[in-house]
């Protein structure tokens, strides 16, 4: 191999910045996988080929995920497709659920679930790049991922803490097998175990980033859309070799990247800011197009998210008396869904309320983090519309205690989320309320 052209610290910066908003997904995705598949002294870690159900309620303690819910509690797994496809097996429920599968960059390969493949048992085969084997008899479908490492994020409905005996029931029948346990043949040469890069927070707005980033291209296939940035990357050393060394860069080359570093940090900042929703955030390939910003927002405002189609996402970010976000120590606020204008959703909807700036659960005294739909004892208005209560303190007015979702005395964000949206939805037609300071909500 010839030795490669240096670029200059203008091309070298332009490229830090196009690779950090490009990366971001990357290495947010291997946040999570390093937790609970790879990290030997995280008791949460099950590995490759396992599910891992979360068949609770969210509370603050849980800062695996930014932005979980309580809506869908959570079955994580992550496949290994190096050596052969797997096999997914999900049992019969009316129940509803969806398992969405994403590659390393967190763009979805496909669903599986009530909305795409219905309420019957079903074993869905989930193919590496490159491989063409022969679909065995008895499969149901078949997802074709672009990486070779692939997360499993599960949801299932949860009605209420009484219903967590029948949520386990289903959970338990997901089920993940080796192509060859399949179908009962010999299984092949195991794929040599990587020397997983420890996670390390801290790094990610540093050239260190680029390091796990040459690591994780190491298991993603170069695609048509990325191929000109991965070449300018390769041009750096970042080729997918594992083999990227910061402290082997040049002084001045070394600068140029942590300037482009954070040039693409402020552009997710400055994109994620400006969002109202989640059109085009979350998805397939088809779905969300080419574009690594778009890509990058979903994953820092929601990582993990579904598509609109399955769920939609709406977000209060801004305090209606100024720039900032909600702060429960300045305002209590109100959100109210006027009569007819509730929001429409074939199966439920919520209002979760999250900590700034990590996006979690907050303490509060009556743990409540979410509200919604199928909250006990939630109390509509005459008119029939509903008002929710978004305050620090509790309110002394019964009515608006029924409706109070808990806020930090920090700055806070509300999510909005409606699942199996209404065409209203997706079309415009609806669209959230505004936050509305109401200091009289927390007395």
């Amino acid at each position: 191999m010839g030795e490669r052209t240096v670029p200059t610290a203008e091309e070298a910066r332009r490229t830090a910045a196009e690779a950090w908003i490009w990366g971001y997904p990357l290495l947010e995705n291997y946040r999570t996988m390093y937790a609970q598949a790879v990290a030997p002294d995280d008791p949460g870690s099950v590995g490759f080929g396992r599910f891992r159900h979360h068949a609770r309620t969210f509370t603050p303690a849980d800062t695996d995920v930014v932005t979980p819910n309580n809506d869908t509690p959570y079955s994580w797994a992550w496949l290994d497709l190096r050596a052969e496809p797997w096999v997914l097996s999900v049992p019969a429920t009316d129940r509803y659920h969806v398992l969405a599968l994403h590659d390393l960059d967190t763009v979805h390969v496909g669903y599986v679930g009530s909305r795409t493949t219905g309420s019957g048992a079903g074993d869905h085969l989930v193919a590496g790049p490159g491989w063409t084997g022969s679909v065995p008899d008895g499969v149901s479908g078949v997802l074709h991922a672009a990486t070779h490492l692939v997360g499993v994020l599960g949801r299932t409905h949860l009605a209420g803490p009484d219903d967590l005996p029948a949520l386990r029931e289903v959970q338990e029948g997901y089920r993940l097998r080796p192509l060859s346990a399949y179908t009962d043949t010999a299984a092949p040469h195991p794929a040599e175990e990587p020397v997983w890069p420890v996670w390390r927070e801290e790094e990610t707005d540093t050239v260190e980033f680029l390091t796990v980033l040459d690591f994780l291209l190491g298991f993603f296939p170069v695609l048509d859309t990325d191929r000109e940035l991965r070449a300018r990357l390769a041009a750096l050393g970042v080729d997918g070799g594992g083999e990227f060394e910061p402290a082997a860069l040049a002084p001045g080359l070394r600068a140029a990247l942590e300037a482009g570093i954070a040039d693409g940090r402020a552009r997710l900042t400055e994109a994620a800011g400006a969002l109202t929703g989640s059109s085009h955030l979350f998805g397939t390939r088809e779905e969300v197009g080419a574009e690594p910003l778009r890509r990058a927002t979903g994953a820092h405002v929601g990582l993990y998210g579904l598509p609109e189609a399955e769920a939609w996402y709406g977000a209060w970010q801004r305090d209606p008396s100024g720039d900032g976000p909600p702060d429960g120590t300045r305002h209590a606020y109100t959100i109210r869904f006027a009569p007819g204008q509730l929001p429409p959703a074939r199966f439920f909807w919520s209002v979760s309320l999250y900590g700034l700036p990590g996006r979690f659960f907050t303490e509060n005294e009556i743990d409540r983090y979410s509200i919604g739909d199928r909250t006990p004892g939630l109390l509509y208005d005459d008119d029939g519309g509903l008002t929710l209560y978004l305050a620090h303190r509790r309110p002394t007015d019964p009515k608006r205690a029924a409706n109070w979702l808990p806020a930090p005395a920090d700055p806070f964000t509300a999510v909005v989320r409606l699942y199996g949206p209404d065409p209203s939805v997706l079309d415009g037609r609806w669209t959230p309320p505004p936050l509305t300071v109401d200091d009289g909500a927390d007395g």
